[in-house]
Parts: structure tokens; C-alpha cells; sequence
């Protein structure tokens, strides 16, 4: 699952940077709690009603060739408005995530491996992350892979759609311009046709 959301510029609200310098060997656990404040300001950043909680849990791995994996759950309750009934409703969110990290430099040479893999008929895996200034940060990317598990049209569950019936206007055919232009036609003289 790829994270670009588009919001790299956005001031984070839920941040947790790991230094990849000091990931051991054995790799490291994480476990995520987002804040009340944290929450409202995603819930702003994203348009809900409300996020009631979120959490994550990450394993970061070091692979070859200073690359880290990170794997792990993004989980939420977050508060939408119904856009059939317009009612509030709740949905959950449970997200599995299986991300490489990579060096900047590595990111161009990865990208086109992912590219071949493309014409095979193999599963294509995602493109690596960069690392930034040394750091991976877990809360920016909860809060990605959070915001991308939105459903942008909730509805509740029993919701069904009404279209609204309008009965059908007699004088709304495709003859009936036509009609409207119709006019009582006379031959010169002033004669109906067929008299003498």
C-alpha cells in the first residue's frame, strides 16, 4: 500500500521518529496511542466528525543494505456522518501495513525494479519509503495509512438510497416543442385545401 498521500507539507499531529541509526539488530516494537489532541487534529485534517481513538502497533526490522521493514497494524474508531440519512455513525478501521524504508539514494534504483516486476505477472510489491534526515517517523505513517483506510462515502448499514419519484408531465415528450410550434397553416387565398 503506497502512503502518498499528498500532505507531506502538513504539520503532524501524531509523530513518533525512530532514529535508524539506533534500530538494533534484532529490530524493535512500537506501540501507538493517539492523544485527544492528536486525534482532533487529524479528525480536522481529514473531514470526520470525530476520531474516537487510534492506535498502532509496528515491528521495524533492519534488512541488507541500511533498508528497514515496517510491519505491523493501524487501528481506529472514527466518527462520520451517514451520507444517506445524514445521521452520525461510527466505522472501524483495522489496516495491516508491510512497508520497506529505504536510503533516498536507493529509492530510483528500487522504483525500477518495482517497474519490471510490473510486466511480469508476479504480485507487484510497493515501492520503498524514504528514510528522511535518518529518521523513520511511525506516527506520520500511522496517521497516512489511517487516512487512506477512510471510506469517503459511509453510510449506514441499513441506509438505502430513495430516488425521488416525480410523475411523469403529459406535455414532457420529445414532440412536444414540436407541438408547441404547430400552427393552423392556410394556403393563399384564404381556401382549406381539397374545397372548391
Amino acid at each position: 500500500m503506497s502512503r502518498n498521500t499528498g500532505m507531506t507539507d502538513r504539520a503532524d499531529p501524531w509523530r513518533l521518529p525512530i532514529a535508524v541509526a539506533q534500530i538494533p539488530d534484532t529490530g524493535l516494537h512500537r506501540d501507538l496511542e493517539a492523544d485527544q489532541a492528536a486525534r482532533v487534529a487529524m479528525a480536522e485534517a481529514a473531514g470526520l466528525r470525530e476520531i474516537l481513538s487510534a492506535s498502532a502497533s509496528f515491528d521495524v526490522t533492519p534488512e541488507r543494505g541500511g533498508r528497514f521493514r515496517v510491519a505491523g497494524h493501524v487501528r481506529a474508531r472514527i466518527g462520520q456522518t451517514c451520507v444517506v440519512t445524514l445521521d452520525p455513525i461510527e466505522n472501524e478501521i483495522d489496516e495491516p501495513i508491510d512497508l520497506t524504508f529505504a536510503p533516498p539514494e536507493q529509492i530510483p534504483q528500487l522504483a525500477d525494479l518495482i517497474d519490471d516486476a510490473a510486466e511480469s505477472e508476479d504480485e507487484i510489491p510497493d515501492p520503498p519509503e524514504p528514510i528522511e534526515n535518518g529518521m523513520i517517523d511511525l506516527g506520520r505513517l500511522a496517521t497516512d495509512v489511517l487516512f487512506l483506510a477512510i471510506d469517503p462515502y459511509p453510510r449506514k448499514m441499513d441506509a438505502v438510497f430513495e430516488p425521488v419519484v416525480v410523475a411523469a408531465d403529459p406535455e414532457d415528450h420529445p414532440f412536444a416543442a414540436l407541438k408547441a410550434l404547430q400552427v393552423d397553416v392556410k394556403p393563399p387565398g384564404g381556401k382549406k385545401p381539397g374545397k372548391h
